[in-house]
This record gives structure tokens, sequence and C-alpha cells, in this order.
């Protein structure tokens, strides 16, 4: 059971990266988690217990905040292709990263999306799912 600070979403993830064929490299969806638990879910909100990461964070400077956390959120798909998901799978991680570069550009509205989207949570999770059911 994880503790108070430590994430749910980063014990189960490494437990589930055990579980992945040994044909997998492990160590790409390892620096997969690490971006996405960075981006969306690094730090605990004291009090509330929720989580966010820095992209909400790089959100509040107009404009480039946006691009450049879609940009490093392109990495995991980049990631993904190399570790050999399929073309859908990638279609729908882009779509994930567009919504939230797109959502994400509109003042306050969009920080606020950012903080619930997660869209490399959402990325780390289709690459988990595709790799696992590979097995």
């Amino acid at each position: 059971m994880p503790s108070a600070q430590e994430s749910e979403f980063l014990t189960e993830a490494n437990e589930r990266i055990t579980r992945l064929p040994e044909s997998v490299d492990r160590a790409a969806v390892k620096r997969v988690l690490i971006l996405a638990y960075v981006l969306d879910e690094g730090v605990r909100v004291p009090v509330v217990g929720y989580r966010i990461g820095i992209d909400p964070l790089l959100g509040i400077l107009p404009g480039a905040g946006d691009v450049l956390s879609g940009g490093v959120s392109l990495y995991i798909v980049v990631e993904a292709a190399r570790l050999g998901v399929s073309d859908t799978t990638l279609l729908r991680m882009i779509a994930n990263v567009s919504l939230d570069v797109l959502v994400g550009a509109v003042p306050v509205v969009g920080d606020l999306f950012d903080v619930v989207w997660k869209a490399n949570t959402r990325n780390f999770e289709l690459v988990i799912e595709e790799l696992t059911a590979e097995a």
C-alpha cells in the first residue's frame, strides 16, 4: 500500500512494468513512466491530496507553456513508436496531446483542464496496455 506521499499511479505502474514480456525494452517504458509522472503526477497538493505535475504549471505561461509541455509530451509518443505500439494507439496518443495543448491554451479554463486531463498519464496507460496485451 503506498504511503500518503507516494503516488498510487507510480506504484501501480512499476508493478505493471515488471509483468511486461521479456522482449519489451523496460528501460524505455520506465522513461515514459518517469516523464508522465513528472508532467502529470509529480507533486501532491497538500490538504486535498490531489496530484499535479509540471504540465499545468507550464500552462500558466501564456501560449509558450502549453506548446513547450506539448513538445515534451510528444517524446512519450516517439518512445511508444520505438516500442512498437500500433498506429491506432499512436494516433490516440497524438489526439490526447493535441487536446491537452489546444484546450490548455485557453486562459484559466485550460489550466484547470490540464490538472484533470493528464494526457501523459493517459498515454502511458495506452502504451502499457498494448505492450501487456502482447504477452
